[in-house]
């Protein structure tokens, strides 16, 4: 018999997943087949497919304008597709009403900018979404947040509204935020490219914990550091095309194609 590791049998689409820290299955948690966009005559994802399993951690590199935010954005409709299909947790993608608001509450994102609301306090800006959504009450619905703000490091800053805050505060509340509403998968679209250099890290190391705790993560990013420590797999695009998928020590040491090593030669030499 073929020693093959269970995760990594399919370098071109990414269909298989991988292992889990066990060495077991994953179940499927979002199921990406063919899937196509075009902004006018620019085709941006082209016939896509990809499968990320229940608590894997899957880091998504490439160059810009590579079709990453747009695929990222796509998981939760926040961009429409032309063709394919995108599931979670076992079921289609809903087009509007309700069953996409449903599906955005069980999907958590986490964006270039805080999006913070700022007429409103750290805490309520952690409460709304559990209290309008899912229906808590605000008596839970603040401990719930009290405990979420601990958990990323910014507890003393709960009363405070969101100008108060650094980026990398800000960041981490939007983090918490995305956390309150029990998101089964969570997308982080360039969560720290906003940031000052010296508050990166403090974002990335929630993350990490977040990986680690073993939540279901598709990260858009250019932090190669957080790439080689928490990802299970990464997915390298370019013109719109999934190019290579690979471990990050396959990725990094030897990657296969001629676009990941012109890719990886200009971000390591920097």
């Amino acid at each position: 018999m073929d020693d093959v590791n269970p995760g990594q049998a399919d370098r071109t689409t990414g269909e298989t997943v991988a292992p889990d820290r066990t060495g077991g299955a994953r179940e499927p948690m979002v199921v990406i087949e063919g899937v196509n966009k075009h902004f006018g005559d620019l085709h941006v994802l082209q016939d896509i497919n990809l499968t990320v399993g229940k608590g894997e951690v899957v880091v998504v590199l490439g160059p810009s304008g590579s079709g990453k935010s747009t695929l990222c954005r796509a998981i939760n409709r926040l961009e429409t597709i032309e063709s394919g299909t995108i599931s979670i947790d076992g079921k289609a993608l809903p087009e509007e009403g309700k069953a996409l608001a449903q599906l955005r509450a069980d999907v958590g994102m986490v964006f270039q900018s805080f999006n913070l609301f700022s007429h409103k306090t750290i805490r309520e800006n952690v409460t709304l979404g559990p209290i309008k959504v899912r229906k808590k009450s605000k008596a839970e619905a603040s401990t719930q947040a009290d405990a979420l703000l601990e958990r990323v490091g910014v507890s003393a800053q709960a009363d405070k509204y969101p100008a108060q805050l650094s980026g990398g505060q800000q960041q981490r509340v939007a983090i918490a935020r995305s956390l309150a509403m029990g998101p089964k998968v969570m997308l982080f679209d360039e969560p720290t490219s906003a940031l000052d250099p010296e508050m990166v890290n403090e974002v990335l190391d929630v993350m990490v914990g977040l990986a680690k705790e073993g939540m279901t993560m598709i990260v858009v990013t250019h932090e190669m550091g957080f790439a080689r420590k928490a990802a299970d797999r990464v997915v390298f695009m370019a013109d719109g095309q999934v190019v290579e998928v690979a471990t990050p020590e396959e990725f990094f040491t030897a990657p296969k194609s001629a676009r990941a090593k012109d890719f990886l030669g200009k971000i390591l030499t920097h």
